[in-house]
């Protein structure tokens, strides 16, 4: 009863979980444009996910799984279906998520038949990563939306995101969480597993038991894909940004049940992987231009972060690409013979930029 009175009173005076307010871009979020300056290693159709073996990158390209160990790329193998997520577990095997409902196990990199399956209760994975056990820790982003619907499942206000640890060994599938607001992204940490949990713009924290602790909270974007960085710590990556436009909508309920019935889903009222290729999109407050040029500091529809986070969870340092940059939709980060790669999903980018110059140019 007192959850109910708080809520509706939040919602009469727009404060709490109703305020339409974005936490603003400041401290270890300072906006720069370092992104922009990362070098283009690879154009690609639909890069998805990254992983590294140790010697080379492994590149998500739609239904092609793509090898890197100098500039040109190889093949590994195509799939029928296109690949959501990646990893690579110790001793050299591979896990591959297609089309978000199931995961396939290869003893290497080169195998030809999966040693392990998992089908049945997946179906929107979008992250896979290795636990210190070489079983796999998986998100599954929403029981309700495929995992290329997500914009819908944010419009929709979803919660039926979920955590699983699946054990290639004896093929054991266990839910660590669910009922979160989208989960994308899960990395191994001690004893616990960080999650990105999307729609609620925080990282947290679940324990062995299932208990919850939010990490880091109140972010001006919506967290995705973790990796570990060299040195301990992680990073983070945000696939899209917030703004007051959408948050307005989102709770506006009969605003959105028309828009999604009568508006074609490439115009709603939603934050894109990249922005700017049509004058139908609509208006995102003063995302516009001024003598021709985009104002970077312009409330973005779409935009690029990596967040350094260290051991605890706290940020360090980020490294973006604002409203007037082009490297957008940041979906994976991954560390390689001291290189930060980066997926800019919008213009369909593999990027690398030096580790060695982040950590003197803005302070590790």
């Amino acid at each position: 009863m007192i959850a109910a009175v708080s809520e509706f009173a939040n919602r009469f005076l727009g404060r709490g979980d109703a305020a339409i307010t974005v936490p603003s871009f400041d401290g270890a979020l300072k906006p720069n444009q370092l992104i922009e300056t990362a070098e283009i290693l690879l154009a690609c159709d639909a890069p998805e996910d990254l992983a590294v073996d140790g010697q080379s990158l492994l590149v998500a390209d739609g239904n092609r799984l793509l090898r890197m160990t100098g500039s040109s790329p190889t093949v590994v193998r195509s799939f029928e279906r296109p690949i959501s997520a990646l990893a690579v577990l110790p001793a050299g095997r591979l896990a591959v998520a297609l089309g978000g409902t199931e995961v396939h196990v290869y003893d290497d990199i080169a195998a030809k038949a999966p040693s392990s399956v998992f089908t049945g209760d997946l179906h929107a994975i979008n992250a896979l990563a290795p636990a210190p056990d070489g079983a796999l820790i998986t998100t599954d982003g929403s029981t309700l939306r495929g995992v290329r619907d997500w914009a819908r499942d944010l419009m929709e206000l979803g919660d039926t995101g979920r955590v699983f640890r699946l054990d290639p060994k004896t093929g054991l599938v266990k839910q660590l969480a669910s009922g979160l607001h989208y989960a994308f992204g899960a990395v191994a940490s001690g004893s616990d597993v960080l999650v990105s949990e999307s729609w609620r713009h925080r990282l947290v924290a679940i324990a062995p038991d299932g208990a919850r602790k939010i990490v880091l909270g109140r972010l001006p974007v919506y967290p995705s894909r973790l990796a570990a960085a060299s040195g301990g710590g992680f990073w983070l990556t945000a696939f899209i940004a917030r703004t007051q436009l959408v948050e307005f909508v989102l709770r506006e309920p009969a605003f959105r049940r028309r828009m999604i019935a009568e508006i074609e889903p490439d115009y709603w009222v939603v934050p894109r992987l990249s922005s700017g290729h049509s004058f139908k999109e609509p208006l995102q407050g003063a995302h516009i231009k001024t003598m021709g040029i985009m104002k970077p500091w312009a409330p973005p529809r779409s935009y690029g972060l990596v967040i350094r986070l260290g051991a605890d969870g706290s940020p360090r340092y980020s490294l973006h690409s604002r409203a007037d940059g082009v490297n957008h939709g940041i979906v994976a980060a991954v560390e390689l013979g001291g290189d930060l790669v980066m997926i800019a999903k919008g213009p369909g980018r593999i990027l690398k930029l030096p580790l060695a110059s982040l950590d003197e140019g803005i302070g590790a």
